[in-house]
């Protein structure tokens, strides 16, 4: 009794030792940064506490770059919803051969991940001023989009850069639930007279709708927070939440880093929430399609 007490022991240290690494990296740069943040949001630069950074998120500047982040993740969420499903559900319920199926899923894996500095110039390349696509529609269609009004370093084409990383996450997350509606479904439907479009009208789009609404909200998380692509493409002449915390915390000019503390702290609570009504909605879809 004593030497099976005695393996079951280790094997739970073992087992401990094993989630280790996973507790050790949550709290050195998720658990004690958003502490430090939350605390120094408290202060002034002189080290005295105060709710003065909280009152100077209602600048209109500040605020103008809440609203403008607010829209610009709206928008590449709903593109990135709207696109991403479209091609999850062709790739799932259409007719088309596995072997596209498995390309399209290797690759959303890979463009999902895709941002950054080399996701900025990517776009830069393609779509820019001297792009190659500029170039080709300007020199053999004799269509410039810039003269008619676009702008990649705007609201239109920080969105349009962002869709690129959320149209394959959306497909990773909404192709199981497209897995998970049942062939019987489909089948009662049709015997019971339903066309196809009232089949999805009142019985896929119904279950499927808590994995939209929860994916939508991810998908705006994970706009709202992103800052390497639009620094790198924009610099500062769009005035979005991350950069206006980036020069606040490391800026020449504006540098208020307890005000940025706050600025965080308002993007962690918006991406917060959006990620708690994110799982409330996947346990509800899950709960549905088991």
């Amino acid at each position: 009794m004593a030497k099976s007490q005695g393996i079951l022991n280790s094997r739970m240290i073992v087992d401990w030792l094993g989630i280790a690494p996973f507790v050790l990296f949550s709290l050195l740069f998720l658990i004690l940064p958003t502490l430090y943040l939350v605390t120094g949001a408290f202060f002034n630069t002189q080290g005295e506490l105060t709710l003065q950074n909280f009152r100077d998120l209602f600048q209109p500047q500040i605020l103008s770059a809440y609203w403008i982040s607010i829209k610009i993740s709206t928008a590449s969420a709903l593109g990135g919803l709207l696109i991403g499903f479209f091609l999850a559900w062709a790739i799932t319920q259409g007719g088309l051969p596995g072997w596209i199926r498995s390309f399209v899923m290797t690759f959303s894996g890979v463009a999902s991940n895709f941002a950054g500095v080399p996701l900025a110039f990517a776009f830069l390349a393609t779509l820019g001023r001297t792009g190659l696509l500029t170039w080709v529609l300007t020199t053999y269609f004799g269509f410039n989009v810039y003269a008619h009004g676009f702008n990649l370093l705007s609201f239109l084409g920080l969105t349009l850069v962002y869709m690129y990383f959320q149209i394959p996450l959306m497909v990773l997350i909404i192709t199981p639930a497209l897995d998970g509606l049942k062939k019987e479904w489909h089948e009662a439907a049709s015997i019971l007279g339903a066309t196809s479009s009232q089949y999805w009208r009142m019985v896929a789009f119904p279950i499927l709708w808590p994995s939209l609404m929860g994916t939508f909200l991810l998908l705006f998380a994970n706009a709202f927070g992103a800052i390497a692509t639009a620094y790198a493409l924009t610099g500062s002449s769009l005035n979005i939440v991350p950069i206006v915390l980036y020069a606040q915390i490391r800026g020449d000019v504006l540098h208020n880093p307890n005000l940025g503390y706050a600025v965080a702290m308002g993007m962690v609570i918006i991406t917060g929430i959006s990620n708690f009504l994110y799982i409330w909605l996947r346990i509800r879809a899950e709960r549905w399609q088991k």
